[in-house]
C-alpha cells in the first residue's frame, strides 16, 4: 500500500505548533505534500528538515513568507526536480517533483501549489498564466511517466465541490474560465481527480478549506480545493480517501488516499 496526503499548511511553522506532528506520527504516510510553507531554507534547517521521520524536499518562493511547497517522504527518490522551467512562477516556489523510477517503471509524486486569484485582477491574470503553461507540461510529462499531483489547485470544479456555488460563480475559485480548465484536463488531457473517482456524489463531506471570515468553518460553508491529479494507471489502484478534520493543523484540511502500489514497483 502507498499512503499519499496532501495539506495546505498556511506556513510551516504555524502548523507545527498546533499537533502536525503527532498526528503524521499516527496517520503514517508514505509521502506528504505540501503547500504553502511560508519558509525560506535557513527557517527549516535543524527544524523541518525531517518531520514524523519523513524527509523533507522544498522549493522556496524567493520572497519571504510566501508560498512554498514541499514533500516529505519516508522514501529515498531517484531525483529530484525543483521547479517546473517557468521564469516567472519557479521565483514564486510553486512546484516540486520526486521521482522514484525503478527499470521497470517512471513513476513521480508531484507537490503544487496554483495561484490564488483571490486578491485582484492581477493575480487572477497571473493565475491564467499559471494553468496556461501547466496544462501543456502536464500534458507531456503523461507521455514519458505515471505520476499524482497533489496539491491546492485554487479551483473548486463543479457546483457539488463548495457549498455556496450560487454565490460565487463571480469569485476567483469558481470563474467559468478555471472550472473549464479543470473540466479540459480531466476530459481531454485523462488525468483523474482521485477523490472524485471514489467519491462522485459527496457533498458536504468533501471540502478541504474554510474561509476564516465569519462562522465558515463551524458552519461547514467549504470549498474542495485540493486535489489527487493522476495518471489512469496509478488511480486504477486508489481505493481509500479520508479528510481529516478532528484537528485543525491550517485553515485547509488534509486529504489522504491510499493507493494499492508501492514506491518500490509491485
Amino acid at each position: 500500500m502507498f499512503r499519499l496526503t496532501s495539506l495546505n499548511l498556511n506556513g510551516i511553522r504555524s502548523a507545527t505548533t498546533k499537533g502536525l506532528e503527532p498526528w503524521l506520527a499516527a496517520h503514517a504516510p508514505d509521502c506528504m505534500c505540501v503547500q504553502e510553507v511560508k519558509a525560506q531554507q535557513a527557517d527549516i534547517v535543524g527544524k523541518f528538515e525531517v518531520l514524523a521521520e519523513m524527509q523533507g524536499y522544498f522549493h522556496f518562493a524567493e520572497k519571504k513568507g510566501y508560498s512554498g511547497v514541499g514533500i516529505y517522504t519516508r522514501h529515498e527518490p531517484s531525483d529530484v526536480r525543483i521547479g517546473y522551467g517557468s521564469p516567472e512562477f519557479d521565483a514564486e516556489g510553486r512546484y516540486i517533483e520526486l521521482r522514484f523510477d525503478t527499470p521497470q517503471r517512471a513513476l513521480s509524486i508531484i507537490s503544487c501549489y496554483f495561484p490564488s486569484g483571490s486578491s485582484g485582477e492581477l493575480r487572477q491574470a497571473a493565475k491564467y498564466r499559471f494553468l496556461d503553461e501547466m496544462y501543456p507540461y502536464l500534458l507531456e510529462l503523461k507521455q514519458g511517466r505515471e505520476f499524482i499531483l497533489c496539491g491546492d489547485v485554487n479551483i473548486a470544479h463543479n457546483e457539488i465541490d463548495l457549498k455556496n456555488w450560487k454565490g460565487n460563480r463571480k469569485n476567483s475559485g469558481f470563474l467559468p474560465e478555471e472550472r473549464a480548465w479543470m473540466t479540459r484536463l480531466l476530459a481531454e488531457a485523462g488525468i483523474v481527480d482521485v477523490y472524485r473517482q471514489l467519491k462522485p456524489e459527496a457533498t458536504d463531506e468533501c471540502y478541504t478549506w474554510w474561509s476564516n471570515r465569519g462562522q465558515a468553518y463551524a458552519k461547514n460553508v467549504g470549498w474542495r480545493l485540493d486535489y489527487h491529479l493522476a495518471t489512469p494507471a496509478l488511480a486504477r489502484h486508489a481505493h481509500t480517501e479520508s479528510i481529516y478534520k478532528d484537528e485543525k493543523f491550517s485553515d485547509h484540511a488534509p486529504i489522504t488516499i491510499d493507493y494499492d502500489f508501492t514506491l518500490q514497483g509491485s
